[in-house]
């Protein structure tokens, strides 16, 4: 790469620097609405801030130009050794084998996290990462482009990649006053590089290098530029307003990945459905196993819906809390300290179920072991990821075990307060069987003595446990008008038992939700330090309701017959003189209902993801971005070759062609870094030409001769004394392709690469336009 022809002072350096990465960091802020808190942002300003100034003092110390870009990825690389490779880094900042092994987890949680995230997202390690390892990438790009190649126009292609991203996601785009900003930024970039690169020509004519005939005033006016600035400005930010008014939104695209698991039911498909599928599978998949020390055998919940409209049962859309950390969960509510709890540890392994939802106990009091990011909902206490799964995962999970009394359910307070009124929600048109059974079974009843009749109602003999009756019959799912066929017919399987009492236990006016999960699996004969091992598969899939009683909180109850174990406090007599005591019954069959999946069209069973498809859905999605990124890279070929031709085009038809040949051999010599941007008279740059090694061929010679003596005519010449005529338009083409070819051949290939993909000829002309041609003439 040839020496700058108008070397530039430190000072100079320093400010294109500056305004360099203040337009970075303020284009970065457009990612603002899809990412929680501002600490990313500091991140990215952090890692920007590094990777730009190491470029400016590298070149202060006269590093190679060819050099500095690559040395700015080692400083890139040093950084993010320091922030993410932890211990596996020598001083902190040199990478190891397993330093890269570090960056490559993190990469793909990155993509994973991008894919379960709701925005705003939680800005997570392998997130921040990718951000981090983004924003580097671009800095060294926008200082190549900026320092380098001294286009800072072309500076906008790296900045608009955070400003597009907000309209791929989100249906609003990036923010408006973000756009403004960030078109404020562009044109101070290109102010400064117009004034820095003024006195740089000012200080070159001044020292005899590149002098033109008559020297333009030691001062830089502003008034010369300010005009066309305003100008531009307002272009600029009209541009930006329409931008983030037209900017689509494409959030369900290939592009970022399809729909998963954590959105499945907030739009609105049941899971009731895909349940009915897993249960139907003549093969048990293998989700987990457990050892419990203390013998518990609790049930593992997935997912709570608390949402009844009618047709589906659905959860609350909250978005992940990133405070909710799962090493220290809350008390859950409406427990109070009345109720006796106890805590039991117990050691799950995952073996082949994938879902971002993780199986816990309900209530759980924290839980140890975890790999990538876990996270708490309010209120149902369910734990989700946002950029990883379950499948491999080994945990301690320390759960609460909430033990109430007969006694204490019956006396719960009824007075309930105004946040509990979403779990009575009901439509305002059920089917009269609803309510007529509601108040059959639970007429002047307390809630707890109500919930316990339900409970045996469902459990009694008149009803049967089928997972292929509803399908047959036609009303499979968990809506009203299934309940109201389902307590006509008295047959189905958990779904439409649990969903029955729930919606049961709100006609009654007692708070209800489902939860879906697993029971609490099958005893081996193995065993771990003295702990048995147990089992735990797609059978023992199950969906249970849980009521609110006030004091003790949200409580479980089994109303599916031959399914999971009936809680003591939940039997008839519970708790009075002469009932049996309040040891939970043994499970009677193997368990069955429901938890969510990475694939909503695979049913809800835990499957190991179909590696095929899941490469495939990669490269479609990495091939998407690379044809953009290509694309995008192009453009500045794509018109510098349109350029050419409309010159060849001018030239073949006779209009002014000597003055379009030169201008064409002018940008060529300007992309290749010999020179042309005007400061010097054609027999000059002819003569300059004449000695590059390239044109000692003798062609190549009389080609550059040949040309000047054309424009020359053309320019300086009588009316009419120009080159004229088909034949001379066609040699004049020859000559240009001639001395074209010898540019290029006495260029190294990084010039010529320069010149394809970033030709500084183009620039040119918003420079012209900004007034930053030096007013030199002959």
């Amino acid at each position: 790469m040839r020496p700058d022809l108008m070397p530039l002072s430190r000072a100079q350096r320093l400010a294109l620097t500056a305004t360099s990465f203040l337009f970075l960091v303020i284009a970065t802020m457009a990612l603002g609405p899809l990412i929680a808190g501002s600490g990313w942002w500091w991140l990215c300003a952090f890692i920007a801030a590094g990777t730009l100034f190491s470029g400016f003092g590298l070149r202060s110390i006269r590093t190679p130009p060819s050099l500095v870009p690559v040395l700015e990825l080692v400083v890139l690389l040093l950084l993010l050794t320091l922030l993410f490779g932890g211990g596996t880094s020598v001083a902190l900042i040199v990478p190891t084998a397993e330093t890269f092994e570090t960056f490559g987890e993190l990469m793909a949680g990155a993509q994973r996290t991008i894919e379960q995230q709701s925005v705003p997202a939680i800005p997570v390690p392998p997130l921040t990462f990718a951000l981090a390892v983004g924003i580097g990438l671009l800095a060294v790009v926008v200082d190549i482009l900026v320092q380098t190649a001294r286009m800072p126009a072309l500076a906008a292609a790296p900045a608009l990649v955070p400003i597009l991203i907000p309209g791929f996601i989100i249906e609003a785009g990036a923010e408006l006053p973000t756009l403004v900003l960030t078109a404020a930024a562009y044109l101070l970039l290109l102010r400064v590089d117009v004034r820095v690169r003024r006195r740089a020509r000012l200080a070159a004519g001044e020292e005899g290098d590149q002098a033109a005939t008559v020297i333009a005033p030691k001062r830089v006016p502003i008034v010369s530029t300010l005009g066309a600035s305003l100008g531009l400005a307002a272009v600029g930010l009209l541009a930006a307003s329409v931008l983030a008014a037209s900017t689509p939104s494409v959030s369900t695209s290939l592009l970022l990945g399809s729909p998963s698991q954590g959105t499945l039911f907030a739009r609105g498909v049941s899971p009731f459905i895909d349940l009915g599928r897993d249960l139907r599978r003549p093969e048990p998949l293998p989700a987990f196993h457990y050892l419990a020390r203390d013998g518990d055998r609790p049930y593992f919940t997935l997912l709570t819906l608390d949402r009844f409209e009618g047709e589906v049962w659905s959860p609350t859309q909250t978005a992940v809390d990133g405070d909710n950390t799962v090493d220290q969960m809350p008390r859950p509510d409406g427990l109070s300290s009345a109720v006796e709890t106890s805590q039991h540890p117990i050691d799950v392994v995952v073996d082949e179920v994938r879902t971002t939802w993780l199986p816990v106990p309900y209530p759980t009091a924290r839980i140890e072991g975890l790999e990538g990011s876990w996270f708490w909902d309010d209120g149902a206490l369910t734990v989700r990821s946002v950029d990883t799964n379950t499948g491999g995962q080994s945990y301690r999970v320390t759960r609460l075990d909430v033990e109430p009394t007969p006694q204490q359910l019956r006396n719960a307070d009824r007075d309930l307060d105004d946040e509990l009124a979403s779990f009575l929600a009901l439509p305002e048109e059920m089917p009269a069987i609803i309510a007529e059974t509601a108040v059959a079974l639970t007429a002047s009843a307390s809630p707890y003595d109500a919930a316990v009749a339900i409970q045996a109602y469902l459990r009694g003999a008149e009803f049967d446990y089928s997972t292929e009756a509803p399908v047959e019959d036609g009303y499979d799912g968990g809506g009203f008008d299934v309940i109201a066929r389902f307590l006509e017919t008295k047959a189905g399987y958990c779904v439409h038992f649990a969903s029955t009492m729930a919606v049961l236990a709100r006609e009654s006016g007692i708070p209800s939700r489902i939860s879906i999960g697993y029971t609490q699996g099958s005893p081996t004969d193995q065993r771990v330090d003295g702990v048995q091992r147990i089992e735990v598969d797609s059978h023992d899939l199950h969906a249970w309701p849980e009521l609110y009683f006030e004091g003790v909180g949200w409580v479980p109850f089994e109303p599916t017959p031959g399914r999971g174990t009936v809680p003591g406090y939940s039997r008839p007599g519970a708790g009075e003189e002469g009932a049996p005591p309040l040891a939970s019954a043994p499970p009677t069959g193997p368990g069955s209902t429901g938890r969510p999946d990475v694939d909503p069209d695979g049913g809800l069973a835990g499957q190991v993801a179909d590696p095929v498809a899941t490469a495939t859905q990669l490269w479609i999605r990495s091939g998407v971005v690379a044809l953009a990124v290509a694309v995008l890279l192009l453009l500045p070929a794509l018109f510098r070759l349109s350029q050419r031709r409309a010159r060849i085009r001018r030239i073949r038809r006779d209009e002014r062609p000597a003055d379009a040949a030169w201008d064409e051999l002018a940008a060529t010599a300007l992309d290749l870094g010999a020179g042309g941007n005007g400061g010097e008279t054609p027999r000059e740059f002819a003569a300059r030409l004449a000695e590059r090694e390239a044109f000692d061929d003798a062609r190549a010679r009389a080609a550059i001769v040949r040309l000047r003596d054309a424009v020359e005519r053309e320019r300086y010449g009588p009316a009419g004394g120009g080159t004229a005529g088909a034949a001379a338009s066609g040699s004049l083409v020859d000559d240009l392709a001639t001395a074209r070819a010898a540019l290029l051949a006495d260029a190294v290939g990084a010039e010529r690469a320069r010149a394809l993909l970033m030709p500084h000829s183009l620039v040119d002309g918003v420079r012209r336009v900004l007034g930053g041609r030096a007013r030199a003439g002959a």
